[in-house]
């Protein structure tokens, strides 16, 4: 795998679509039967798509994770996902209208470190590209840093692609890039996040821990 010196931002650079919410409890269970029994799915099968991945938080107030790994960014401006986009089924339609407080955003991917997909990840939100660019470095060191890290990545999240749902609230809108690390263990996960949130001087709350509730390759289907 060829990792990179610097943050990925161009149209050639590969691309993933990040869905980070919360969800009227009231209708969890039909969300997560829309996600598990169609969504996914849909996704996964889009021409340039590679995977789909959901997770879960049981400490995070935006519980949901869901992420779609594309050769490129140009696929998010392809004639079949527009289709895709702008022609949901109705069981989409109605699980939209059921998210809260969802960030959506079209980013490019910075492979920063190692390779793999682990058992959880950690989230943690950089803020700016300054941030971004000195985390890139300090990823380096990842594998002391923690037992079990298996890979990282920066997502850079791309404005003009990333269209808000109409539950995000624009006025507060952030398209702050992501460091995503993988590992064996959630816990294992988090201390390497908050270790390096803690170099930047960011607050360890702005580090949020995931379980991987199941991954669907393209090839699979």
């Amino acid at each position: 795998m060829s990792l990179h010196s610097s943050i990925q931002q161009s149209s050639d650079a590969m691309g993933e679509l990040f869905i980070w919410t919360d969800v009227d409890p009231a209708h969890e269970l039909d969300f997560n039967r829309w996600y598990d029994r169609e969504h996914m799915q849909e996704r996964a099968a889009i021409a340039g798509f590679r995977w789909s991945r959901r997770y879960h938080s049981t400490t995070c107030p935006r519980p949901y994770l869901a992420l779609y790994r594309t050769e490129s960014l140009k696929v998010f401006t392809s004639d079949t996902y527009r289709q895709a986009f702008t022609k949901q089924t109705e069981w989409s339609v109605r699980n939209f209208s059921r998210m809260h407080n969802t960030q959506r955003r079209v980013a490019a991917v910075t492979l920063v470190y190692g390779a793999g997909t682990g058992a959880g990840i950690s989230l943690l939100c950089l803020g700016s590209i300054a941030r971004a660019e000195q985390a890139l470095k300090l990823c380096g060191n990842l594998g002391q840093a923690a037992e079990g890290i298996l890979s990282a990545k920066i997502l850079t999240p791309d404005p003009a692609l990333s269209t808000p749902l109409p539950s995000e609230n624009t006025s507060e809108r952030v398209l702050e890039p992501y460091l995503i690390i993988d590992a064996t263990r959630t816990s294992e996960a988090h201390k390497a996040a908050a270790a390096i949130a803690k170099q930047l001087g960011l607050r360890e709350d702005a580090c949020h821990t995931f379980d991987l509730l199941w991954d669907l390759q393209a090839s699979d289907l």
